[in-house]
């Protein structure tokens, strides 16, 4: 039980961190770092190198993303006569919208290079904050590599769940997609969202009478384990 508790830790910092960055730069805080980044980058960024970041940056297309995951949640779901492959899917979109759409519309923020006085601070008119590009790719990467679970090794998984965010981590901010603190914004936040998809136990989800009497309520994620249990996931045959 201490190790369970142990492990909301991660959890809290997470929340504590994006309501920290929101109430520093809310007073005005952190906004000359932004600007100076802002200013470096856009002073450092030849040609081949931008080109680079502009492929490395369609990693964080959350409409392609949501996509990919709902087309082999449903074709898992029909392969295995389970509804629950479509749920993690769901739920992740429903998580992302509810988390990052109320935050987008209270700062108010614009982009980096938005022709606006004063681009930088919240309440100048844009949807800057916090960077939906690394909330994006840390919940979908995530979602994809539980789907995939069957498939991949274990460091292929963590491969699948760190490189992208990583990449959008530089690309965002070397291209002035975004400001510095939107991204990290982004990465607490998006951390925060995947650790708690992952921890609900998709394959004991109770879904209802109905569903398990047409027969589509048996377990159908097999080879993924929930962050928050110690239990291992049972395995299913797959066909």
């Amino acid at each position: 039980m201490t190790q369970f508790r142990r492990s909301w830790w991660p959890d809290l910092l997470n929340a504590a961190g994006v309501a920290g960055v929101t109430a520093i730069l809310a007073a005005g805080g952190l906004l000359g770092l932004d600007l100076a980044v802002r200013d470096w980058v856009d002073t450092h960024r030849p040609t081949p190198l931008k080109l680079l970041a502009e492929t490395g940056n369609y990693l964080g297309q959350g409409g392609y993303l949501t996509m990919l995951c709902a087309v082999i949640a449903l074709v898992l779901a029909w392969r295995r006569h389970t509804v629950r492959p479509v749920l993690p899917v769901a739920t992740a979109f429903v998580l992302t919208v509810v988390a990052l759409q109320p935050l987008k519309t209270l700062t108010d923020r614009p982009a980096p290079h938005a022709p606006l006085p004063h681009p930088e601070r919240f309440g100048a008119g844009g949807v800057s904050y916090p960077s939906g590009h690394l909330v994006n790719a840390l919940v979908w990467y995530g979602i994809l590599a539980l789907l995939l679970a069957p498939w991949l090794t274990m460091p292929l998984r963590r491969v699948l769940r760190i490189v992208p965010p990583a990449v959008l981590t530089v690309t965002t901010v070397y291209l002035g997609y975004h400001w510095v603190t939107d991204t990290v914004a982004g990465l607490l936040l998006g951390f925060l969202l995947d650790r708690l998809l992952h921890r609900v136990p998709w394959d004991r989800v109770p879904l209802g009478r109905p569903l398990r009497a047409a027969g589509w309520a048996g377990p159908g994620l097999p080879g993924y384990a929930p962050l928050a249990t110690h239990e291992p996931a049972r395995m299913t045959r797959t066909t």
